[in-house]
């Protein structure tokens, strides 16, 4: 498997079709998932042997203090083979992240046995998450 950062307008197509088949991002237009991929401080491309991608992350940061990793995605039929561990250690082991403090991220609670393997954990000093809608 190789790992991209650069994404042609080939692998913009294959992120949207990925974004396509999941709940929380579903419905992204592929304009969107153009300004979101170029918007982003690093993007993470695990392809398979034909060159498809099966793997998506990014990473927005200050690069000093916070770096929030978004839309951790696995091809379905990929899934249970390392590729999304290899995406998260990808993500930590980045050279321009290293003097990052923390790694924050948003997850669904069945997936915090995966991410505790990692080193994340729900324990944050008792913050809480705040959303406003931009009308």
């Amino acid at each position: 498997m190789e790992v991209i950062e650069d994404f042609a307008e080939k692998h913009v197509l294959q992120v949207h079709a990925l974004y396509q088949r999941e709940w929380w991002t579903k419905g992204r237009t592929v304009e969107q998932t153009r300004n979101c991929i170029s918007g982003s401080q690093i993007c993470i491309g695990v392809l398979a042997s034909d060159g498809n991608v099966i793997g998506f992350t990014r990473v927005l940061t200050d690069f000093t203090f916070k770096a929030i990793i978004f839309d951790v995605i696995v091809e379905e039929s990929h899934r249970g083979h390392g590729i999304g561990e290899r995406l998260i250690s990808l993500v930590k082991s980045h050279k321009k992240l290293r003097s990052v403090t923390h790694f924050e991220l948003y997850g669904l609670p069945e997936l915090i046995p995966f991410y505790k393997k990692h080193g994340f954990t729900t324990e944050v000093g008792g913050i809480a998450l705040m959303r406003c809608e931009n009308a």
